[in-house]
């Protein structure tokens, strides 16, 4: 036979007893997500990643690992997005 400690047992009786009616949910507060620059910039311009991407010339997975912070765009490129966010129809022309 297998030795309990009581007060164990009577805690797990209790939290039965007390907790019978209530769902176990612990939820737990999260942060509000920031946005990075480059997803601020982006989003500025109303373009989809695919559309922002190809307005820049690089592929859609770059803008991702930008925007996961995973990598870091050029100086030039950044000076792009922030060209590209204060004259949006700078990259309908750059589409073309």
């Amino acid at each position: 036979m297998e030795y309990s400690d009581p007060m164990i047992e009577l805690m797990n009786s209790l939290e039965v007893i007390v907790f019978k009616d209530k769902p176990q949910k612990i939820t737990l507060p999260q942060k509000p997500k920031t946005l990075t620059e480059i997803e601020q910039l982006r989003k500025g311009t109303g373009l989809k990643i695919a559309d922002f991407a190809k307005a820049l010339g690089v592929t859609v997975s770059t803008v991702k690992e930008w925007e996961s912070k995973r990598a870091r765009p050029s100086a030039t490129e950044l000076k792009l997005m922030r060209l590209i966010h204060s004259n949006p129809m700078l990259s309908k022309e750059l589409m073309d």
